[in-house]
């Protein structure tokens, strides 16, 4: 969630960033949130004004009923002026007036004394009454407010391209091996249920369309990756979690997942939870409503689990094979930081990610992401891509972000400074390390031999116990 004091302060700039994101449609509710913060802040500040004030101004009309050097008629006006302040939700002129530091002008002799202050009372007795209806208007505006802040897309970091599509991404020099054959390459799809590996049709039959079972070696290699995955992130200082693969629709907003993208999880409506699309949905709550020490930053942590995404495509190339499925395995990287070292953060959490390629001997390149495919939640990213040779396309295997304290807005995760009384917001990033089927899928392709069989890259062999699926 954006910050509204930028969105007071900046709203042009808002909305100029908005239409870098290719979001120009969601412009409209910056006009709608300041309309509803000044409309929110006027009835808080009243609402307030009432309950400090309460006190003094019962003590200042019996100071003014009292006051026996005060004639009749200059009481009247007073109190006729406080009680047309009070009717009006002027609660501190009413203190002015009630204590003679605000000028009023005389009431007409033929007012009674008796109904002023009669009135005056009956000013004073509605205003808790006034305070009740205030807070009662107050909840649709405020929740007006949280709906359109909700919607409303992190910013852009100013070293974030400028792009109106994933067209315009800049593509780093490729890394790794590019693999020759001496034979026409097959994709995944062919090989892994001739070796045995992928059973689609079995997979459909459980589960419909997108559904897969891994057998023998498949399953074997998809365990192996996982392991290998989680090794090398511990050996660069993450935690690993395990995590609950559900959720509370809470969590979700917390993460940067809802209102936005409620149309591509799982829901279970009886218990009212959501199967993680990502477990960056769970590690971003973990600390939730919480104020971290400044000095137990950064916190590193890794969680390999399912993700379950209601994927919506057109049949067509990307709906064969393991590349783009309802339920995956994926292992996420998850860091909390101090704002100050974010973006060095960033660019040690695509490193991992490519060092994961690097060993696993796969050709992989970094994308630098443009503004119009940045994403929701993101103020910078990389992609991490890998080349498959059957299917002879760049797979997506990694996604590294910075979305600063836009997770941490949400989901209220702070951080005391040891020079600040006041807390601020952690900064948040997120990275696959790595995204497994996809992996497969390179492995699979890329090391293929021409008597059908799969080399298995040396890293790998550890975890798996062969050198070669035959």
């Amino acid at each position: 969630m954006l910050d509204i004091t930028m969105i007071r302060q900046q709203p042009d700039w808002v909305k100029e960033q908005l239409h870098k994101l290719g979001a120009e449609d969601e412009c409209y509710r910056v006009d709608a949130i300041l309309e509803l913060d000044q409309t929110r802040r006027a009835m808080l500040t009243e609402s307030e004004a009432i309950q400090a004030n309460r006190n003094k101004l019962n003590k200042a009309v019996g100071r003014l009923r009292g006051d026996k050097n005060m004639d009749e008629a200059a009481k009247i006006g007073r109190a006729s002026a406080a009680t047309a302040a009070l009717n009006e939700g002027r609660i501190l002129d009413a203190v002015a007036i009630l204590d003679g530091s605000a000028d009023t002008a005389p009431a007409a002799d033929d007012v009674a004394l008796g109904a002023a202050f009669d009135a005056l009372t009956a000013a004073l007795r509605g205003l808790g009454d006034r305070v009740n209806r205030i807070n009662d208007d107050l909840r649709p505006v405020e929740e007006q407010l949280q709906t359109h802040m909700l919607w409303l897309p992190n910013m852009p970091h100013d070293s974030t391209l400028v792009g109106a599509s994933d067209e315009d991404n800049k593509a780093w020099e490729p890394e790794g091996p590019f693999h020759s054959f001496d034979f026409q390459p097959l994709p995944h799809w062919e090989i892994g249920p001739a070796l045995g590996m992928i059973d689609f049709e079995r997979g459909v039959k459980l589960a419909g369309t997108r559904a897969y079972i891994l057998r023998g070696w498949g399953a074997r290699l998809q365990r192996a990756l996982e392991a290998f995955f989680l090794d090398v992130a511990r050996e660069n200082g993450f935690e690993e979690v395990y995590v609950p693969f559900f959720v509370k629709e809470d969590m979700m907003i917390g993460a940067g997942q809802f209102p936005k993208f409620t149309d591509v999880v799982y829901h279970d409506p009886e218990a009212d939870i959501y199967m993680l699309p990502t477990a960056e949905v769970a590690i971003t709550n973990m600390y939730r409503d919480e104020i971290l020490d400044a000095d137990d930053l950064p916190l590193y942590f890794v969680a390999d689990t399912p993700c379950f995404r209601r994927e919506k495509t057109s049949a067509g190339r990307d709906t064969r094979g393991i590349k783009r499925v309802h339920q995956f395995q994926k292992v996420e990287m998850y860091k909390f930081t101090h704002p100050d070292t974010s973006y060095d953060e960033l660019e040690s959490l695509v490193a991992a990610a490519c060092d994961i390629c690097r060993r696993l001997e796969l050709p992989h390149r970094r994308l630098e992401i443009v503004t119009g495919d940045l994403g929701f939640s993101a103020t910078k990213k990389y992609d991490v891509e890998i080349y498959a040779a059957g299917s002879d396309e760049w797979l997506e295997v990694s996604s590294c972000s910075n979305t600063e304290a836009f997770q941490a807005r949400r989901a209220n995760i702070r951080f005391r400074r040891k020079d600040q009384k006041k807390p601020d917001f952690v900064h948040t990033l997120n990275g696959s390390g790595l995204a497994t089927p996809r992996v497969m899928i390179a492995i699979i392709e890329n090391f293929q031999q021409a008597d059908g069989s799969i080399r298995i890259p040396a890293a790998l062999q550890p975890y798996l116990g062969t050198d070669v699926i035959r």
